[in-house]
């Protein structure tokens, strides 16, 4: 695969989402043979993951900050080869994430952050972490000393997390600084430890903030001017700033001049490098979690039984809570290669029969067999999709179709690679999804999960 670096230099105007690969085809599925994947399976795009972050790097070199990779939001380590052609590094939340960095992560920057350190992890962390980011004064202050003696053999900064009591976040599951958070310190806790301690900061090289979940320029920006508001006086005599994650710099429409010119500022005022670390930016329309129906039934509306758990396989659908986009291959031949514009309004294809084109976007020249899953009752045929598991809430949700769903029909899920095996379970024994990956050639299988996965975590 080409590294797809860079090769002209790019004005902050110039740099729209909507270019990407993976935003031309966003409202309909992409040229994967999801036919011939595994069911249930997550099956990711390296061609559009290697388009995020080339775009990712471009908004880096324009700002003079980093990206790192927020592992946190996904964790596919077979990609990370991929990926650390471009980002510079990764963020991690405890050990075995900050080891999986260390071991597969080919010479990039291991940043961790944990609200609560727990002795043992500490030490071996000290031994291959870059940047340790601290919670509270407390935490930093118990192991400063352990701290400080670790940076005399090798090179290791310290940072503190701070909480800038502003966000803009709805879900309060998501919100780091909501009332009462436990994440990041306050302005009033740092004063009072001031107090205490006058040579709190001594040690600490940067500052850490992270209050966005998926949220804009627009947002990260009234939440800097709030951060500042309560922390500037702090910064003088620091060497970095990390402004976290939550940064949705590859959706389109995302304002990458306001984000540029925002970092440039702050760069300019303190001097300080600058760090970002998004998880779902990275990954962003890069996934897809494969599906089969395996029974049907009525009770006041049709029920779709599929092999594919929500409480399982994509817990955030109930955590966040949100309704992913889906689609249902058709059972003929996948795709159709065609010649020039389709005359049926909002295809762009043609030589495809009304009955099998598409009303989705789709790449100039190829139409693909499938139909997107619509709102109840926008369609003829509005079925809910359910899973396999005993748990009564494992309910996807209620999606219209132009025929009945029968057994045998494979849906695809779309943007499942954020969140997704990161947060998979064995619930009631499920099996979990086979993890796949495409190149634009081969689909290739990376690991299939079986009894043994299952039992293992259970004890033995």
């Amino acid at each position: 695969m080409p590294e797809n670096k860079p090769t002209t230099a790019f004005e902050p105007s110039a740099l729209d989402p909507s270019r990407l690969l993976s935003q031309q085809t966003r409202s309909g599925p992409p040229d994967l043979p999801f036919a011939q994947a595994a069911s249930p399976a997550e099956v990711v795009d390296l061609r559009y993951l290697a388009d995020n972050a080339a775009f990712l790097q471009r908004v880096a070199e324009a700002a003079g900050a980093k990206i790192l990779l927020a592992q946190k939001a996904y964790s596919l380590y077979e990609s990370y080869p991929l990926l650390a052609r471009y980002l510079a590094g990764t963020t991690s939340s405890g050990l075995y994430e900050a080891r999986l960095a260390h071991e597969e992560w080919p010479g990039g920057e291991i940043h961790v952050f944990s609200p609560a350190y727990r002795e043992d992890e500490l030490q071996e962390l000290l031994s291959f972490a870059d940047h340790l980011i601290f919670n509270t004064p407390s935490q930093w202050l118990r192991f400063r000393d352990q701290a400080l003696a670790a940076q005399k053999t090798r090179p290791i900064s310290f940072g503190l997390r701070l909480n800038p009591e502003y966000s803009e976040v709805k879900e309060a599951i998501y919100n780091p600084a909501g009332a009462g958070s436990r994440l990041g310190t306050t302005e009033r806790e740092l004063k009072a430890a001031l107090v205490r301690e006058p040579q709190l900061l001594e040690g600490i090289s940067g500052f850490h903030m992270h209050t966005l979940c998926e949220d804009s320029a627009e947002t990260f920006a009234r939440t800097l001017e709030a951060f500042l508001q309560r922390f500037a006086a702090y910064i003088p005599g620091r060497s970095w700033l990390n402004f976290g994650g939550g940064h949705h710099i590859t959706r389109a429409g995302y304002n990458t001049a306001l984000l540029i010119k925002s970092l440039r500022e702050v760069k300019k005022r303190f001097g300080v490098d600058l760090y970002l670390e998004p998880g779902e930016a990275v990954c962003l329309d890069c996934g897809w979690l494969v599906s089969t129906v395996l029974d049907g039934m009525t009770n006041g509306l049709d029920i779709a039984l599929l092999d594919t758990s929500v409480c399982c396989h994509m817990p955030d659908v109930l955590e966040m809570p949100y309704r992913p986009r889906v689609f249902l291959l058709d059972k003929g031949d996948e795709k159709v290669v065609v010649p020039s514009s389709c005359e049926k309004s909002g295809c762009p294809s043609s030589g495809v029969s009304a009955d099998r084109c598409s009303k989705g976007d789709v790449p100039s020249g190829v139409c693909l067999d499938y139909e997107m899953g619509g709102e109840p009752g926008e369609k003829p045929y509005t079925t809910r999709l359910g899973g396999p598991t005993c748990l009564a809430g494992d309910i996807i949700g209620d999606y219209s179709f132009s025929r009945p769903l029968v057994p045998g029909d494979r849906l695809v899920f779309c943007d499942m690679a954020l969140y997704s095996h990161v947060k998979r379970n064995s619930f009631n024994g499920m099996p979990l999804p086979a993890l796949q990956c495409f190149d634009g050639t081969e689909l290739r299988t990376l690991r299939r999960f079986g009894y043994e996965d299952f039992k293992t975590r259970l004890g033995g």
